[in-house]
């Protein structure tokens, strides 16, 4: 069970959010989906609980904060100064929404665009490291971007960030991102039938039983599943729009 109490290493997603339309509803659709409690969400931190699986923090949930923006998962990359990192997003030409700003003792969160208008965040960590487990089922497995302009992209995300790239064979441009050792996420252009943007996989013990699961709940299937050498995986739409994958991963 792969866990994680200190911070993680900057440029890493180390965390993910959503923002719900409506949280109650959202967080029982997503407990019955992916097993998760609920800890926390106190007036004074927008009411915002932390999901949790076997006790530990896998995500976090709010209320929308602009009611023009769709409910949507959003990934947000470590960094140990958030200030310097939201100064390289604008050097790099995108575009920070919400300043560098202090939740409590848990950390420093931001907002920004990259220049092609997909949104992502920086968690700087104070007491709360991000996501502690993952790669198992009812965590986060792999975070990636689907840009219309790949190579740009790249570049951005490099400057921001100091990743490298590394081309995944047959997978007709689409490339890994990494600053040292692994993987870190993906990015590739846009798939016909699946979102643009930053998109959330969640790990499953069953990816086809998760994608039922989904449909019942009035949520919708945007790409079928299908067998990977990295597990049978989906692309799924939540009941109010929010897309995520499910990733059911090989045995062993």
């Amino acid at each position: 069970m792969p866990t994680r109490e200190t911070p993680w290493p900057p440029g890493t997603p180390s965390w993910i959010d959503y923002g719900a339309a409506d949280l109650e509803a959202a967080k029982q659709f997503y407990a019955g989906l992916l097993g998760w409690e609920y800890t926390g969400g106190d007036p004074e931190f927008g009411g915002y609980p932390d999901a949790e699986k076997d006790g530990r923090p896998v995500a976090g949930m709010g209320p929308q904060q602009v009611p023009d923006d769709p409910p949507r998962w959003t990934t947000y990359f470590a960094t140990d100064d958030a200030a310097a990192a939201a100064a390289r997003i604008r050097e790099a030409g995108g575009t920070v929404l919400m300043e560098p700003m202090e939740v409590g003792p848990f950390g420093t969160m931001a907002i920004a665009l990259d220049p092609q208008g997909n949104p992502f965040g920086l968690w700087q960590a104070g007491q709360h490291a991000g996501v502690q487990r993952y790669n198992e089922p009812g965590s986060l497995v792999w975070n990636e971007l689907a840009a219309d302009d790949p190579a740009a992209a790249r570049e951005f995300y490099a400057a921001v960030f100091g990743f490298r790239f590394e081309e995944v064979p047959g997978g007709e441009g689409y490339t890994t991102f990494a600053t040292d050792g692994d993987p870190l996420g993906g990015l590739g252009g846009v798939v016909p039938g699946a979102p643009k943007g930053w998109a959330t996989c969640f790990a499953v013990t069953d990816t086809d039983g998760a994608v039922a699961t989904v449909t019942a709940a009035g949520g919708k299937v945007l790409l079928p599943a299908e067998d990977t050498e990295y597990g049978r995986f989906a692309v799924v739409a939540d009941p109010w729009g929010a897309s995520f994958s499910v990733m059911e991963l090989p045995a062993g």
